[in-house]
């Protein structure tokens, strides 16, 4: 069974300590020989990772990397992505998908700190993420070897994988022996559910599977506002409280779960070209995306502001697709960070029952004028302006139906 030892002498495995992956790294040492080096990321999961830890030395691995990357994965990653509104096909707020090149980003400069000639993850062959890891990995080092597991080896089903473990004397815990219900994957932005009870697009999710939300049936029978202050397009402070990236998206976290805020199902299309069903719970990122907004109608400039919002599905796309660290990308980040500059005030939402309502929005420095806009007497806007605006913009209309 074992691939020639030369083939691969050091391999850095992201490694969460689950079933899967401890199969993974015995089945990574009986393969190719070869010594690994795990990596395990806390992005905000809600884990104890220390037992991943003790898994690892009891396979008998020496260089065990346990880092934590909140603060980096909502300053560097989640919030120059709220910069965009992004939204994959309207709906998606992308948590999966921008934790991705964070942590390909680690286990390519972690590669690179041990000598490790090769990578190594635990998606399947079906999923975005291994175009996600993998894209990742050649952008920042075109040599990069990497072994996807699920692409290579007979495992390929539950029993397999169980019975492997057992004969390899991997622990299994007694509510991993079952088909598991849905896959769950968890950072500090959401929580995704996809797969086995989910894949019908018509059943209903189960309640008692959400985490980060209550139903919004059961939620509070009062509203709450909750005020976010931004300063350059990210968010600084709730309710006057300034806080680092991560610790303000875990309260706001707390507040928009309390009230049933961001639970979203929908059908996507993934990058390999199949439909899925994913279920998913953003909170605090919804009450992100409605503030930012906020904030943003009344200190854009309208063309700036459509501009993005017309780039912005692009900008999507090359997210949820792997392609973070990509040039196209850079230099739409560009264009979006240039619109942020002015980008400072604050938004007021008003949360009941699910729904998260923008109910106020102010800036220092404000494109609103009262002056212009108001319906009572003014002294700022010649009305009589309009008449000529309108012949103009008809006139090619008129011509092509003459």
């Amino acid at each position: 069974m074992s691939k020639t030892t030369g083939d691969v002498k050091k391999v850095v495995l992201a490694y969460s300590g689950g079933l899967d992956t401890s199969i993974i790294l015995r089945w990574l040492q009986d393969t190719y020989g070869c010594e690994v080096v795990t990596f395990t990321a806390d992005i905000g999961q809600g884990e104890e990772l220390e037992p991943a830890r003790k898994k690892a030395e009891m396979m008998g691995i020496k260089e065990i990397f346990i880092e934590d990357l909140t603060e980096e994965f909502v300053r560097d990653f989640v919030f120059p992505m709220f910069r965009a509104n992004t939204l994959y096909e309207g709906t998606y707020l992308l948590g999966t998908s921008i934790a991705r090149p964070l942590i390909g980003k680690r286990l390519v400069e972690i590669a690179q700190e041990t000598g490790a000639d090769a990578i190594s993850h635990g998606a399947t062959g079906k999923g975005n993420d291994q175009v996600r890891f993998e894209l990742t990995a050649y952008a920042l080092k075109p040599d990069v070897k990497v072994i996807a597991p699920w692409r290579e080896w007979d495992l390929n089903s539950r029993a397999s994988l169980i019975a492997y473990a057992e004969a390899h004397q991997i622990p299994v815990p007694k509510d991993k022996r079952g088909e598991a219900p849905y896959s769950m994957d968890a950072n500090l932005l959401h929580i995704s559910y996809e797969g086995k009870a989910l894949e019908d697009p018509w059943a209903e999710p189960d309640d008692d599977m959400f985490r980060m939300t209550v139903n919004p049936e059961q939620a509070p029978d009062t509203p709450e506002y909750v005020e976010i202050d931004f300063e350059k397009g990210d968010a600084v402070a709730v309710n006057g409280e300034r806080l680092s990236p991560g610790k303000l998206l875990r309260r706001l976290n707390e507040i928009g779960g309390r009230h049933g805020v961001g639970r979203v199902d929908l059908v996507e299309n993934r990058f390999v070209g199949m439909k899925s069903r994913g279920v998913y719970e953003t909170p605090g990122g919804t009450l992100l995306l409605a503030a930012h907004r906020a904030v943003e109608s009344v200190t854009l400039d309208r063309e700036a502001l459509h501009l993005k919002d017309e780039i912005m599905p692009r900008y999507a796309k090359l997210i949820y697709n792997g392609f973070w660290f990509a040039p196209e990308r850079e230099a739409l980040q560009a264009l979006i960070d240039k619109t942020q500059e002015r980008v400072t005030g604050t938004a007021r939402l008003r949360l009941y029952k699910g729904s998260a309502m923008v109910v106020g929005r102010k800036a220092p420095v404000s494109l609103y004028s009262m002056e212009h806009v108001t319906f009572e007497a003014d002294d700022v806007y010649d009305q009589h302006d309009a008449e000529g605006f309108i012949k103009l913009n008809a006139l090619r209309l008129r011509l092509g139906n003459a």
